[in-house]
């Protein structure tokens, strides 16, 4: 092939010629006009705009991809739609897809429900969802949410949670129970959401009203099995057996679905802020074991156990943790209670307490300081009664000795000095230590303590919900009793499955947090190039970025490639 210029009328013009032997002779046998050099150009630039695309978007793919998955594996828009029966004709799609889509994006990135749909336009989710953005309009979603009620609800999550026992094998012997309060933005006026009151607030905004929410987590995975919202109000200590009671009746259908008696016996562990003797007597008379914890007071005479009596637990799983037993009343019952003392709490008790210790003293030698140059009014009850609030905490009364001199404001005097025997005393007999009480009898100590420190699975849950970024319960800007439910519905949901992600890849040896799990996944995206129209319809082609390769086991592990596009 050879190009060849010929001169026709002064003008020059291109052809492309094959030549070849015939006969042992060179002969042109084929040629091909190409036009002028513009010609050329023109047919060059063609090309190279066929070559390079018009326009690119970048979506994102990995984390609501695997989340997808996910929330078809369980069948969850199937649950709820069975529940929550046929979808009406002029909705854009049914109640259940509606709910489990709100989850995936609380799990990804929570939004709010009026943003969710451009959101939605930022992913590759619409495709393989076949779910368009246009449906999403948050007053459609809450069209479909407002035709669940609260029994139906209750249904739905009760079937999710034994759908997620069955279908990853979850072991649900040991579970934690736990509870916290999330603050709303809800007016003081607002008569439209009794569950939303102001309380007792764990996050310290005491200037909202809160809706608590009690989670029962198994020990494996963390996985949330029991939700249980109420009014912000309410101490801790009055829900408890309304969660057990729920508790008792899922795990009497675990065993109905198993065929009988053969599902395990459960133990629900919980802290000392759940304690009263009815509700130890309501956790046996529902047929569960339990292991909690007691207030040192409650059986004081076992702080005074020398140390030499406690033995080294399991230094592999426990490194220094000793403890020894012996059986008390608690609440009106003799139960076996397990004494431990651990190094590692005793050393961030002296630290913990040596600040507290400071903060008194410098609030105490101010005090002191404003006596000394008469500048105060207090008379001496008045005076007394200030130095007994700085002093309030139970250890600090017992180490802080302060003396008050003086019978008028003028005269008033304030010495302080620390007792450093009674602080080596409670250093001793205190630091360190905790009162575990169980009905298991049998279980070695290392068990019982074991199933204890599982209580953190469902603090960490708590963390999960309070992180902003991803799995978030808040902001909650809902206005209605109805619609708070729902919010919290779909947050139970985006933990559940954010936590049996987190436990699959786990299982597979990928060790991650889920913020880093949904991190790793989020940068897996995927890219959309639109090449311009040669007639018709200007043509897009997917493809998926190099992170599906940097992050080829998580890729694997979460079946990406079932809805990755296509190769053309």
């Amino acid at each position: 092939m050879a190009l060849y210029k010929k001169k026709i009328n002064g003008g020059e013009y291109w052809y492309l010629r094959e030549m070849a032997r015939v006969d042992g002779k060179p002969k042109m046998v084929s040629e091909r006009y190409l036009g002028t050099a513009k010609d050329i150009e023109k047919l060059l630039d063609a090309k190279e705009a066929a070559i390079v695309p018009q326009k690119i978007r970048h979506l994102g793919f990995g984390d609501s991809a695997a989340v997808w998955g996910f929330l078809q594996r369980l069948d969850i828009a199937g649950i709820i739609d069975d529940v929550a029966g046929p979808r009406r004709k002029d909705a854009g799609a049914s109640v259940g897809t509606f709910l489990a889509l709100a989850a995936l994006n609380r799990v990804v990135a929570p939004t709010s429900k009026a943003g969710f749909s451009d959101w939605w336009k930022t992913t590759a989710a619409d495709r393989f969802t076949k779910i368009p953005s246009s449906v999403l309009d948050h007053r459609k979603f809450w069209e479909a949410a407002h035709r669940l009620t609260l029994e139906q609800i209750a249904v739905i999550e009760e079937r999710i949670a034994l759908a997620m026992i069955t279908e990853f094998n979850l072991d649900i012997s040991a579970l934690a129970l736990d509870m916290t309060n999330f603050a709303t933005y809800i007016d003081s006026t607002n008569e439209n959401a009794p569950i939303a009151q102001r309380g007792k607030a764990k996050q310290k905004r005491t200037d909202l009203r809160l809706v608590g929410l009690g989670l029962v987590i198994t020990r494996d995975g963390g996985i949330p099995l029991l939700a249980h919202a109420y009014p912000g109000n309410k101490p801790d200590v009055t829900q408890f057996p309304l969660m057990i009671d729920a508790l008792g009746a899922r795990h009497r259908k675990l065993a109905d679905l198993a065929g009988g008696p053969r599902s395990p016996k459960v133990t629900v562990v919980f802290d000392a802020g759940q304690n009263s003797a009815s509700n130890f007597t309501r956790v046996t008379d529902t047929n569960l074991e339990f292991v909690g914890s007691i207030p040192p007071s409650h059986v004081a005479d076992l702080l005074t156990i020398p140390a030499k009596e406690r033995t080294i637990v399991d230094e592999n799983r426990f490194g220094g943790l000793s403890a020894t037993e012996t059986r008390r009343d608690v609440y009106g019952t003799e139960r076996r209670v397990i004494l431990t003392h651990s190094p590692t709490l005793h050393k961030k008790q002296v630290a913990g307490f040596a600040q507290t210790l400071a903060k008194a003293q410098a609030k105490l030698a101010d005090l002191a300081d404003t006596l000394e140059r008469g500048k105060t009014r207090r008379t001496t009850a008045e005076l007394t009664a200030h130095i007994a609030s700085i002093t309030r905490d139970s250890w600090l009364k017992r180490v802080l000795a302060c003396e008050v001199t003086g019978d008028t404001p003028a005269t008033h005097r304030l010495t302080v000095s620390i007792n450093e025997k009674a602080q080596t005393e409670l250093e001793d007999e205190v630091f360190g230590k905790r009162v575990l009480v169980t009905t298991h009898e049998d279980w070695p100590i290392g068990d019982v303590v074991e199933a204890y420190r599982s209580q953190s699975d469902a603090e960490f849950g708590f963390r999960q919900l309070k992180d902003p970024h991803v799995v978030s319960f808040s902001p909650m800007n809902h206005w209605t009793e109805h619609s708070i439910r729902v919010h919290t519905f779909t947050c139970v949901l985006a933990l559940q499955i954010a936590h049996l992600m987190r436990r699959e890849a786990e299982l597979a040896g990928e060790h991650h947090s889920v913020r880093e799990l949904l991190e790793r996944l989020g940068s897996i995206g995927e890219t959309v190039m639109i090449y311009p129209s040669t007639g018709g319809r200007p043509k897009a082609r997917r493809m998926l970025t190099e992170e599906i390769d940097t992050y080829a086991n998580l890729a694997q592990i979460f079946n990406l490639k079932r809805w990755a596009p296509k190769k053309s």
